[in-house]
């Protein structure tokens, strides 16, 4: 791995180390002690995922939020310092090698959607009818949206698209549009089987 993505990556691992303490309002934010619920294979093999530890809406909320702006600011940081036309990794491509490791460590799962524009990789397609939803309100202007689903707290939050990111997108002449561009980055965390959207949250449910 260059030294230079090697640098970014750890300075991501390091931020993301803060998840270890959620904290909501000022106040502690569980409500309850972290649930580690097994896995359904009764023994641990090698590559086995950790037991799944499970949140309370609130603190799986503002864990959403924290992460959504970590990896932005890491994804920007990126395109800042590192990639320059095609000399490099596609940022966004290289940020899944980050989403993929902390679901394999923490099992909070992230991932990128398009919304207002063509996805560059069947990947990105909104698949389920939340994130298809979600697309739709993303590509429209709004910032959050979420859900509680399969017991995941659900987060599709807005990404703005660059000029950069357009003209690959959609052509050098999108650019030449004044509405706004849009993708969307979708974060999942597991939560109480009891768990309920916050009251303020309802009118963004699907």
């Amino acid at each position: 791995m260059p030294n230079d993505r090697r640098t970014w990556l750890c300075n991501v691992f390091v931020m993301m180390g803060v998840f270890g303490g959620g904290v909501v309002d000022g106040q502690e934010a569980e409500t309850k002690a972290p649930v580690a619920t097994p896995l359904p294979s009764a023994g641990k093999s090698e590559g086995q995922r950790e037991p799944i530890t499970r949140f309370s809406a609130a603190t799986a909320r503002d864990r959403a939020g924290l992460m959504h702006d970590i990896y932005l600011a890491a994804l920007q940081s990126m395109h800042h310092r590192y990639f320059h036309g095609d000399r490099a990794m596609v940022p966004a491509r290289a940020m899944e090698d980050v989403f993929s490791r902390i679901e394999k460590q923490h099992q909070l799962q992230s991932r990128w959607i398009s919304a207002s524009l063509s996805p560059m990789s069947i990947n990105h397609e909104p698949k389920t009818p939340f994130e298809k939803q979600a697309a739709q309100k993303i590509a429209k202007g709004e910032e959050v949206v979420e859900t509680i689903e399969d017991g995941y707290y659900r987060r599709a939050g807005s990404v703005a698209l660059s000029g950069g990111c357009i003209s690959c997108h959609a052509g050098l002449f999108a650019n030449a549009s004044a509405t706004p561009k849009f993708a969307g980055l979708i974060i999942s965390i597991p939560v109480y089987a009891d768990a309920q959207l916050p009251v303020d949250a309802q009118s963004n449910a699907p």
